[in-house]
């Protein structure tokens, strides 16, 4: 059985679930600071907690097994493949 992908930005994905990113929109440099920070398509990533009056985004690399706070600006710019809970 083959399902869409269900593409939304990380700063509105749900704490607790395992995401996919499928692209890094934005310029060059914010390609740059993310691929620093360990941020690649295809990893697996899920948000481990958001801060309150709409402050960072706690997110755990899950390929890498890193954590980063990510400011919600940034984290608008990654789109993320929500998997279904069955998947």
């Amino acid at each position: 059985m083959v399902r869409e992908k269900e593409m939304i930005k990380l700063a509105e994905a749900p704490p607790g679930r395992e995401l996919r990113i499928l692209d890094i929109q934005g310029g060059e440099v914010v390609r740059r600071r993310l691929f620093a920070l360990g941020f690649h398509k295809g990893d697996l990533i899920e948000v481990n907690s958001k801060g309150i009056f709409r402050g960072p985004l706690l997110i755990k690399n899950l390929t890498s097994d890193t954590s980063v706070a990510l400011g919600r600006g940034v984290a608008g710019k990654i789109m993320v493949d929500l998997f279904s809970d069955g998947q």
